[in-house]
């Protein structure tokens, strides 16, 4: 199969022209080709300047068209005035990639979209403008406007801002800490994260990877290529522009809210400034693994135990709780007048081989992982020692330590021997504790990375279809601004839990709603201008007669009219009273993100629980596990508990209504805007009060049916039933990250030559890793379907088809395998066929596959399919298959 990423040229050039090379003192051109040539670039290395006949004894191009030869990058260090004409000369020349160092500066932008323009009619890739270069020190390329030396090593630092390259290499070069790659994206013109992170996820030399982002521009490609990245390498990312905006809508530049949100589901590291990216570079490096589990301090001194117990408290960590076995072994070994808890105080007379005994007796307690080791230079404490013995620990211990040696000249030399021994060690309680945080934190995002939440089938009569007409019957009407009623209808339809409600246009409407509803009633002002309903007076409840209801009608318009004269009214909306006397009143939105689409929000609501404008935030789609999360990282959490008199209130309708809403958001790309307000929730179950949306035209027409979201959900819509020729039903759907058991034992129930090819080798097992692998896809680029029939009530797998996107970007590589009971009975043909489809549907221009020479089954099908057989570029043993999916 194709093996060679569409950015090979440019990552690793076999011929290199720097266009503005000169050996003028301080210019760009001096640095640019000296670092190239002072870096071992072992390919053909071109000046070109019309300015010189010489750079540093070199022949010099007047431009790039004079070489003659293959250029594959080209690195442009010239005045803003010329770029057009030079990308035009690139072109012309048939150079492959170009960075350009060179910034547009101010209004810029008409600059910026004529070198793309002109790149694109010729294929010419462009990173940059503004780029520092590009550095891949373990192959002498050093195409940087740098002076610092950078050694190799397995981090890659991509970056949007050059002058964080710069303060990160220059952190790197003190502390010996190597690269495999430096990449500064700057605008992100052309090349942006995406593409790049699909090479460094392919880069042997590459084992974790740092990033710098200033902006998004492509949130489903920069999304997709992130998560399929993290499930294979660690990600570190480092954000700019925290506080800029308002709110999550009030501007083109993304929330900080939504991106974090956008980032846990990422399954990436997240730090927030740049001394975090510094340490958890390194403690990644050294194989620092904190378990997301509480954290146990250990210290010589009350106060910088505080410090850290503080910090931890801050940053929503707990602390472990003990064992009173533990707490009573402490107390014999620590002695003295301090009682053991945790923190926990050793004394500042504490003794290499008490902090070993510690240690030693809290890895016996089940409830301690991960432990923080702090020592302050007292006295009667050797710090070089104490390093020794948490060296020996750690050797031969299952517990995860952190080290914070605080103070100067005295500690130096043990913080000097923890460093050499690989364990994370810090000056400070605050920094270490930030580490672990954001370190642990990896592993509750890998878990959420994990989740393939798909679209809902809805519980309601009409269920989504229905949904998607009514929604287009009100756009074909003009309206945007939906009532509650209309609002409550469609999430009906999703199965969401409503109260009922009749829109009365004057009294005698409303008496009569009520007399039907029946009595006490609620009465609502319906006004697509008041999303604030009780807030303008618009709001009446529990009115338990008719006579009520009459007054309250006429008191409803007034109120509203004398508050808000340019309020268009369409009348009064009349519900049943509900009397929940133990209901938490919550508040569940949707918007839309300029960016990353459509967010759900949740915190709390009504009036009656502290309202708070805070909100939780979670992209879809969700499923169990991520509406858990959802709840768990808003206030409302704490809401759901037992609250003095309160009962527990129900958590499970909670997650069902929160499932419910995202395959809402999932099959309605019209919606802009949804407010429930208050969703009320009790020991019963889980209710919409009120609700509100907002749709406009959405998507243009074609469009892929989720290309309004960020995360491509679970695509149930490509599951159906086959009739075999023999009778027999197979269900074929796309693989889920809960099928783990039956890839496992299907693959057991294969026969050796079945295996042999399918994995082109002889293979007993299948590692974990590799089903994860199977089984964790993203299914924006990859697709793997399932053929399924049930055996003895139990779901059994009897084949699949699967591609995955080619590094080149344009073509999928498909791999299929038929289990050897169903052989002979068509069903290769027919998975082969939906996968085509699928990959067709994606935009994808080509499928390949490698088929081993020996196995005429799968030729003859491959040729029966429409796809060409060549012979295999490199193996003889192997063909080459393809297919044109357009044209």
């Amino acid at each position: 199969m194709p093996t060679r990423h569409s950015l090979a040229t440019l990552f690793e050039p076999a011929s290199i022209a720097v266009i503005g090379a000169s050996e003028e003192a301080r210019s760009v051109g001096r640095v640019i080709f000296s670092n190239l040539r002072e870096a071992g670039f072992r390919g053909p290395l071109h000046a070109v300047n019309p300015k010189h006949q010489t750079v540093f004894s070199q022949p010099c191009h007047a431009s790039v068209e004079d070489i003659g030869g293959r250029v594959d990058l080209a690195v442009i260090a010239a005045p803003a005035r010329a770029l057009h004409a030079i990308v035009e000369q690139c072109g012309r020349s048939g150079v492959r990639n170009a960075v350009i160092v060179t910034a547009t500066g101010p209004g810029g932008d008409a600059l910026e979209k004529r070198l793309l323009d002109t790149a694109r009619e010729t294929g010419l890739r462009l990173l940059g403008p503004g780029s520092l270069g590009i550095l891949r020190p373990d192959i002498g390329l050093n195409a940087a406007l740098t002076r610092i030396a950078v050694g190799k090593g397995d981090l890659a630092l991509v970056s949007q801002s050059g002058a964080m390259c710069s303060v990160v290499l220059d952190w790197a070069a003190t502390n010996q800490v190597g690269f495999s790659s430096v990449i500064s994206l700057s605008s992100t013109l052309d090349v942006d994260f995406g593409e790049t992170l699909d090479y460094l996820v392919h880069d042997p030399r590459t084992r974790h990877i740092l990033l710098y982002v200033d902006h998004v521009r492509h949130a489903r490609r920069f999304m997709s290529a992130l998560r399929s990245a993290a499930r294979i390498k660690p990600i570190i990312l480092l954000k700019a522009g925290r506080h800029e905006d308002d709110g999550p809508t009030g501007s083109a530049c993304v929330a900080d809210a939504v991106f974090d949100a956008a980032m846990r589901r990422a399954g990436v590291v997240r730090v927030q400034h740049i001394g975090q990216l510094f340490f958890a570079a390194k403690a990644l490096a050294s194989g620092f693994r904190p378990r997301e589990a509480p954290l146990t301090i250990v210290t010589n001194g009350g106060g910088p135990g505080a410090m850290a117990a503080d910090r931890a408290g801050d940053l929503g960590i707990p602390l472990a709780a003990l064992s009173d076995d533990s707490l009573a072994r402490l107390g014999r070994l620590i002695a003295g007048e301090r009682r053991p808890g945790n923190p926990l105080d050793l004394g500042g007379d504490a003794s290499p081989e008490r902090y070993r005994d510690t240690l030693r007796l809290l890895a016996e307690d089940p409830a301690v992982d991960n432990v923080l080791v702090m020592l302050s230079p007292h006295a009667m404490t050797d710090p070089l020692e104490v390093a020794r013995s948490l060296i020996e620990v750690a050797a031969d211990s299952r517990l995860c330590l952190c080290a914070c040696w605080m103070g100067g000249g005295q500690v130096a030399e043990g913080r000097s021997l923890l460093e050499q021994a690989g364990l994370p060690v810090f000056r400070s309680p605050d920094t270490a504790i930030e580490l672990f945080h954001n370190i642990s934190r990896f592993y509750r995002n890998q878990n959420l990375l994990l989740q393939a939440a798909g679209r809902t089938t809805g519980n309601g009569r009409n269920g989504p279809a229905g949904a998607r007409l009514l929604v287009e019957a009100l756009l074909g009407q003009r309206r945007t601004v939906l009532s509650s009623p209309e609002s409550k209808t469609l999430l009906r339809s999703f199965g969401v839990p409503v109260t009922p409600g009749t829109l009365a246009r004057d009294a005698t409407e409303a008496l009569f709603a009520a007399e039907q509803t029946g009595f006490p009633v609620v009465m609502k002002i319906d006004s697509p201008d008041l999303p604030r309903k009780a807030d303008a007076g618009g709001v009446r409840l529990n009115l338990g007669a008719a006579e009520s209801v009459w007054s309250a009608f006429h008191d409803i318009l007034a109120t509203v009219r004398a508050g808000h004269p340019e309020a268009r009214i369409n009348g009064v909306s009349l519900e049943p009273y509900l009397h929940r006397p133990h209901g938490r009143e919550l508040r569940l939105s949707v918007f839309r993100d300029p960016v990353f689409g459509p967010v759900i929000g949740l915190g709390t609501g009504g009036s009656r629980m502290g309202r708070s404008d805070e909100q939780a935030l979670a992209l879809p789609p969700l499923n169990p596990v991520l509406a858990s999360d959802l709840i768990d990282s808003s206030a409302v959490a704490r809401l759901l508990g037992p609250l003095g008199e309160l009962p527990a209130a129900d958590r499970q309708a909670l997650e069902d209504v929160l499932i419910a809403v995202s395959g809402l958001v999932c099959e309605l790309p019209w919606l802009k805007s949804l407010e429930i307000d208050p969703l009320i929730v009790d020991e019963a179950g889980a209710i919409v009060a009120d609700a509100r949306m907002v749709i406009d035209q959405g998507l243009p027409a074609g469009s892929d049916r989720y290309a309004h979201m960020a995360i491509h959900p679970y695509p149930a819509h490509l599951q159906q039933d086959w009739k075999m020729p023999d009778g027999r039903i197979v269900r074929v759907r796309p693989i889920r990250p809960e099928d783990a058991d039956l890839v496992q034992i299907f693959f057991d129930s294969l026969s050796p030559e079945t295996r042999y090819f399918r994995f082109m080798e002889e293979i007993d097992s299948l590692p974990p890793s590799l089903i994860a692998r199977f089984t964790q896809i993203d299914y924006d680029r990859e697709m793997a379907l399932m053929a399924t029939t049930t055996v003895d009530g139990a779901e059994r797998l009897i084949g699949g088809a699967r591609y995955a996107l080619a590094p080149d970007g344009e073509a999928v590589e498909f791999a299929l395998v038929v289990g050897d009971d169903w052989q002979r009975y068509g069903l290769g043909r027919r998975l082969m066929g939906a996968l085509i489809d699928c990959a067709r549907a994606h935009g994808y221009r080509t499928m390949v596959g490698d088929v081993l020479g020996n196995n005429p089954k799968m030729l003859r099908l491959m040729q029966a399919l429409g796809f060409t057989i060549g012979p295999h570029p490199e193996e003889s043993g192997l063909r080459r298959v393809s297919k044109a999916l357009h044209g």
